[in-house]
């Protein structure tokens, strides 16, 4: 039986999102094609019809994720410094710490993206550049550009403070940081210019 046009591109975005939130459960390397397809409800054949390879399905799992994070937090985000703490408390807090498969495809994978194909690291570098851009313009509206680095800077620390909260056992000692992230996250935007 032949499945329309409008089938596949369903079945095609629920591998995608499944292998997005495996990935960032259970890492890249940990996240085989079998598992990925039994979590989306299909056989490891119709992986195929699909993608030409798992390096494929990492590039395009990590490239809607990313574009999935810019359109609801970022894009969604309050303009100008409001828009700015919006972002650092969401992303700062507790419930995204406990969300890995939910949550920021940064603070998940980072170590793994580093290691993959240059199309891998071109998508993810395609899509942190739409992050910081649209953090940039919340800094500087007048000037995006010129906020492009402290963007990334900001983005850096926030990933950084993330996956150390989630490495913690002391869950005191993980929420401390969370808050003190936020604290060096908000003093790193106002040194040096204002928001």
């Amino acid at each position: 039986m032949r499945y329309g046009t409008e089938h596949k591109q369903e079945t095609r975005r629920r591998i995608v999102e499944t292998a997005g939130r495996r990935f960032k459960r259970d890492g890249i390397d940990g996240s085989g094609v079998a598992a990925l397809m039994k979590d989306a409800g299909l056989t490891n054949g119709a992986f195929y019809t699909h993608f030409e390879s798992k390096d494929d399905l990492v590039t395009t799992a990590i490239a809607e994720q990313l574009k999935a994070q810019a359109e609801s937090v970022v894009a969604r985000a309050a303009p100008g410094r409001a828009g700015i703490e919006q972002i650092v408390w969401g992303y700062l807090s507790p419930k995204h710490r406990d969300s890995l498969g939910d949550g920021c495809p940064n603070a998940a994978l980072l170590d793994e993206i580093g290691r993959c194909a240059d199309t891998t690291r071109q998508a993810y570098t395609d899509g942190v550049l739409v992050l910081i851009d649209g953090i940039a313009a919340r800094i500087t509206p007048e000037d995006p550009s010129s906020a492009r680095v402290k963007a990334l800077s900001l983005l850096g620390l926030m990933a950084g403070t993330l996956q150390l909260s989630r490495a913690l056992t002391d869950r005191q000692l993980a929420n401390e940081l969370l808050d003190q992230g936020i604290i060096n996250a908000l003093a790193m935007l106002d040194a040096g210019q204002r928001v």
